[in-house]
């Protein structure tokens, strides 16, 4: 019942931001444990052969998502931006493994920003709190913007596309990920081709996310009995697309399908 609601609230576009904020402002407030620092739904690639060290082994599944996403074009000695850095464990990896020169998270929860300081001391990372409608940057200034699993949270979607191309450098690349309602990607993919970004590939990846919520629906299910007051446990268990929940049930029956993009600035 509480999903229920707060999905049919964010429905209204005043209030779709401030419930976003709210509820992300509320996990990372509560729920400090430094082992927990990504809430993407996962990947599983049965053919990768991502080698991983064995502290970050136990988040395999969401960072196969990053890998897939960030890693489509060289990042190694890059500046790059991820818009939606929530608790930073994506930002964490993209610069220990893909070796940009400097990584900037971006994240509307100031708890969350607070958080990822306090958890993500890698060189030529940091954080900011900011809006993905309005990016507190100087245009040209990324050559790459990485945006995951976080836009179906955002009221003007146009507005993000427009700013992501905005500080995007000429020639440089948005790599993009998110799931939506499989009758609304055509009307979801002329708003992104709206902003002046050209698609370079298209992938529909929603067998691999489904593969990855199956790996780590164990794992996923004990942080939240540990960690969630027992009256949010079935709220929790659909935001997190545990097996059988809503979420988890609308990619098994196609109904929602989860893309992924690489695009670039002409």
């Amino acid at each position: 019942m509480l999903a229920e609601l707060f999905i049919t609230l964010c429905r209204i576009p005043h209030l779709q931001k401030k419930l976003w904020h709210g509820w992300y402002q509320y996990l990372a407030r509560h729920y400090r444990a430094a082992d927990w620092t990504f809430m993407n739904y996962g990947f599983n690639d049965p053919a990768s052969r991502l080698k991983l060290d064995p502290m970050d082994e136990p988040d395999r599944a969401c960072i196969q998502l990053y890998n897939h996403v960030a890693g489509a074009v060289s990042l190694q000695g890059l500046n790059v931006l991820e818009v939606g850095s929530g608790r930073g464990g994506g930002a964490s990896f993209i610069i220990r493994y893909l070796k940009p020169a400097t990584l900037t998270g971006v994240d509307l929860s100031e708890e969350a920003i607070r958080f990822c300081r306090r958890t993500h001391r890698v060189p030529g990372l940091n954080f900011e709190t900011g809006d993905a409608e309005a990016l507190p940057f100087e245009r040209d200034l990324f050559d790459i913007v990485i945006n995951i699993e976080a836009s179906h949270c955002y009221p003007h979607l146009a507005a993000f596309f427009n700013e992501a191309a905005r500080v995007l450098k000429p020639g440089g690349h948005f790599l993009y990920a998110d799931f939506r309602s499989r009758d609304s990607v055509d009307s979801w993919r002329q708003t992104l081709t709206a902003s002046g970004l050209t698609i370079r590939a298209e992938t529909d990846i929603t067998s691999a996310v489904i593969r990855g919520l199956d790996s780590d629906n164990d794992r996923k299910r004990a942080i939240i009995e540990r960690a969630v007051p027992k009256i949010l446990h079935n709220s929790i268990r659909d935001f997190a697309a545990l097996r059988d929940s809503k979420m988890y049930n609308a990619f098994l029956s196609g109904s929602l399908a989860y893309l992924s993009f690489v695009l670039q600035k002409s």
